[in-house]
């Protein structure tokens, strides 16, 4: 699946552009800080990027540059800058288009789709295959990503422990199946392990943290009274 990274410090704006994208089959992950926001363009995980001007932590014209120094990949400026000066700049430092706010959501898209089709070419004529997709489980707004060791909730990436991701791994390949707590600590950390049982519930409770809207009322990892631990899916 295609993946699109918005760096946009208007939650209202991110949201739409997030949606729209969506509504179009592909996965969009929305950041608000230009810092975090170039290290995860950095990353190599996206196929393209849509990138305000005016952000926290960093510019839009500061990431365009580092990005491009490394990656090929289309950069969509969306800016409510419309100054010939500042287009100017944009598309010397890299940018593959130039947005102007407000803007059509569908006409985002409709250029997105035209750039990566573009890139597409580009890798083909290079003889650049793409490296096949991590395998991800999803479930409703989770996604696991087992290879990379990653875990979204609605999009946003959230961070577990190694432990407390190959406990979430487990029990989500193994849905609706009631697991005790000695179960899993001998499938997770072997029973010759030094650790302590009790650990498990304390796994499950900051996965539960982590995951779910609710801990107190988790819809994901739920406790059977007196026998264990369910995924439902």
């Amino acid at each position: 699946m295609t993946k699109i990274l918005i760096i946009e410090d208007d939650p209202y704006i991110g949201e739409l552009q997030k949606d729209y994208f969506r509504l179009h089959g592909m996965q969009a992950e929305m950041v608000q800080d230009g810092l975090e926001g170039l290290q995860l363009a950095l990353s190599g995980q996206y196929d393209l990027l849509i990138l305000d001007l005016q952000l926290p932590g960093a510019s839009g014209f500061d990431i365009c540059k580092q990005v491009r120094e490394k990656l090929d990949i289309p950069v969509l400026i969306v800016s409510a800058k419309n100054e010939e000066v500042d287009k100017i700049r944009g598309f010397g430092l890299g940018a593959d288009d130039f947005v102007t706010k407000p803007f059509s959501p569908s006409e985002l898209v409709a250029r997105a789709k035209a750039h990566l089709a573009r890139y597409e070419r580009y890798l083909k004529d290079k003889g650049v295959k793409r490296e096949p997709e991590p395998e991800i489980l999803r479930i409703r707004e989770l996604a696991i990503h087992k290879a990379a060791y990653r875990v979204f909730v609605n999009d946003r990436e959230v961070s577990l422990t190694t432990k407390e991701f190959e406990v979430l791994l487990f029990l989500s390949e193994h849905p609706n199946r009631v697991f005790s707590k000695e179960d899993l600590f001998e499938r997770i950390w072997g029973m010759e392990s030094n650790g302590e049982i009790a650990t498990v519930t304390v796994h499950i409770s900051r996965i539960r943290e982590k995951i779910e809207e609710d801990p107190s009322n988790p819809q994901f990892i739920g406790t059977v009274w007196g026998a264990g631990y369910r995924f439902t899916v």
